[in-house]
């Protein structure tokens, strides 16, 4: 949100010009303010990055210009380390990993993870994170097509309204419009929808004119029921904890047909505390307990039929050894086109730094006092990974901030990853009858 003197100085001038001019003028002199608002904002960034490789969208868009306001805001965007900072942030993720835990607690902590998740669960429930209402503005892929339309209309009538009486600048058109580039790279203008998959236009003509594609509908009815079968647009939220992007979601699904959202912990705690939930309801929503780390456990759904998957500060908290296996069977689940969109912990974050000698397990992992872990990763790191599992990356950003506590006048340097990997499309133009048998499910 662009806020300065000038600003208010383009309102008063507005106001006065509003004397001699007529509406049509002044809503025309009122956009070009706003539009040169907008130019000075990402002409600061720039200057302060050296580098317009980072958007001003995603994640967020309030740059620190001015040191000395450091204290008016509780977090500000788009930080950059000075190459000292960097090396000081080295050095003491060196120093808190000298002393490591024994090898005797390290296989406890692995053995009795779940244990460690239900007993944070039961003494903080549902009040230890807040609930993630950023979710649509740095994952717009959440939501089906249709629906992020819908809400970029209403996004633009509300802009609309407020364009007379305030020069504060919105930017969540552009977070949705960030969000919507992969769809034109990858299927164009053009691209349709059949049985539930994106396809481009000569791709959806190849298999709606395959003769068993028109009994697709009728192979899916001899098939078993399960949650979610009849929706168009599955989304499955792994690690879902108290519920903390479920709730933020399924007040936008309940007004979204067609849509279901699946989640899953392997803390039956946090699964508890997400069905016991005055919103939570099993007509667009089914919770279960699951550890992704065992592969021999079935999913109440089959493979690929989801069209994203959430994975937010989960991954951190798995053996890094197990990671890759997690991925891998978590890719299976998507549909082609399908996205993963992830989220976690970045190398030297103030988390990180924070931790005492005697708390690391393994390079950049650590367990924290309640028996909880936690991994910090390099976006390299997640790259390998997702690109493994057989997905290709749309984004892979590092999100470094600078959160304030203006009371304590503290400051303390947060480092994220957020990622969005998709799964290719599979569909062969030279034989659709094989695609239509694989991906039976709409």
């Amino acid at each position: 949100m662009f806020m300065s003197g000038d600003s208010v100085m383009a309102e008063e001038y507005m106001t006065q010009a509003g004397r001699w001019c007529s509406i049509r003028s002044l809503n025309k002199m009122n956009f070009i303010t706003r539009l040169s608002a907008l130019c000075l904002r990402k002409s600061k960034m720039q200057q302060r990055h050296q580098s317009s490789r980072r958007p001003a969208v995603p994640l967020g868009s309030r740059i620190l210009a001015d040191p000395s306001k450091v204290f008016e805001h509780n977090m500000w965007d788009h930080m950059q380390w000075s190459q000292e900072e960097e090396e000081n942030a080295k050095e003491k993720a060196a120093e808190n990993s000298l002393v490591k835990v024994q090898w005797e607690d390290q296989d406890k902590y692995e053995r009795e993870a779940s244990k460690y998740w239900n007993e944070f669960y039961k003494t903080h429930k549902n009040n230890f994170f807040k609930d993630r209402n950023w979710l649509f503005l740095e994952f717009p892929e959440i939501l089906p097509e249709k629906r992020r339309e819908e809400l970029k209309r209403e996004e633009r009538s509300s802009e609309h309204k407020k364009i007379n009486s305030t020069n504060s600048f919105s930017h969540k058109n552009e977070m949705f419009e960030e969000g919507e580039k992969y769809w034109k790279k990858n299927y164009g203008g053009g691209s349709t929808s059949v049985q539930g998959y994106v396809y481009n236009k000569k791709q959806a003509k190849s298999l709606t004119d395959n003769p068993q594609g028109e009994n697709c509908g009728e192979e899916l009815g001899r098939l078993e029921s399960f949650p979610g079968s009849d929706a168009t647009h599955r989304i499955l939220e792994v690690g879902c904890g108290a519920g903390n992007s479920v709730f933020p979601i399924l007040k936008v699904l309940c007004n979204t047909p067609g849509t279901f959202l699946y989640c899953c912990d392997f803390a039956s705690g946090a699964v508890e505390l997400v069905k016991s939930h005055s919103s939570y309801n099993s007509a667009w929503c089914s919770a279960f307990v699951h550890d992704v780390c065992d592969d021999a456990l079935p999913y109440p759904f089959p493979d690929e039929i989801l069209d994203v998957i959430l994975l937010v500060f989960v991954l951190s908290t798995i053996h890094p050894d197990r990671m890759q296996g997690v991925v891998n069977r978590l890719a299976k689940l998507l549909k082609p086109g399908g996205m993963l969109l992830f989220r976690d912990y970045g190398r030297y974050d103030t988390a990180q730094l924070r931790f005492k000698k005697g708390h690391c397990l393994s390079e950049n992992f650590y367990v924290r006092g309640d028996g909880t872990r936690v991994y910090f990763f390099t976006k390299d790191e997640v790259w390998n990974m997702f690109n493994l599992a057989g997905l290709t990356e749309v984004q892979n950003l590092v999100d470094r901030r600078l959160q304030v506590n203006r009371k304590k006048k503290v400051k303390m340097q947060r480092v994220w990853i957020q990622s969005k990997f998709q799964k290719p499309l599979l569909l062969s133009l030279n034989n659709p009858e094989e695609t239509t048998k694989r991906h039976p499910y709409r």
